[in-house]
């Protein structure tokens, strides 16, 4: 087994948060399941995750400059697959709830809470970029359980 597949067995036993990045690039709205989200610093409030180079939404991000992104709630496993399988543009918001965020990035109805971010700095790191934000809005809906990914499959914590 090599070092990677070691990694990926290793932090697949490691429960992450489930959130989905967000943008709107002059009318064209794009979602992403990210699994890498973390909190940076509280002051100034900055957040940061990582997205592949090759997905659709690393340069849609650039562009826009900024992002929404809605923290899911236990039960919102179906918009982390979502989100997840690269559906195309055209059919990505069919039946999704959302609202339009201060930039006009999508946020997800139903979810534990929304961060609205602008890009502060990126950085290459492997075969992703690790994006780090300013956190420009906070809003906190629900006391549920989070949705979180262990063991290749969604549960609540």
């Amino acid at each position: 087994m090599s070092n990677s597949d070691e990694l990926r067995a290793l932090l697949g036993r490691f429960p992450a948060g489930v959130a989905v990045v967000t943008v709107d690039a002059g009318g064209q709205r794009l979602g992403l399941t990210v699994g890498s989200l973390v909190a940076l610093s509280l002051d100034p409030p900055l957040i940061g995750f990582s997205i592949s180079r090759q997905a659709a939404l690393h340069e849609l991000l650039r562009e826009a400059g900024g992002c929404a992104i809605s923290l899911l709630a236990a039960g919102q496993d179906w918009l982390a697959e979502h989100f997840a399988r690269g559906v195309p543009p055209i059919g990505m918001w069919h039946g999704i709830a959302t609202e339009a965020g201060a930039s006009g990035a999508p946020l997800l109805v139903g979810a534990l809470g929304w961060l609205e971010c602008a890009l502060r700095e990126e950085v290459e790191v492997g075969t992703h970029t690790l994006f780090v934000c300013d956190v420009r809005r906070v809003e906190h809906f629900s006391d549920a359980p989070a949705l979180v990914r262990v063991r290749g499959a969604y549960t609540a914590a």
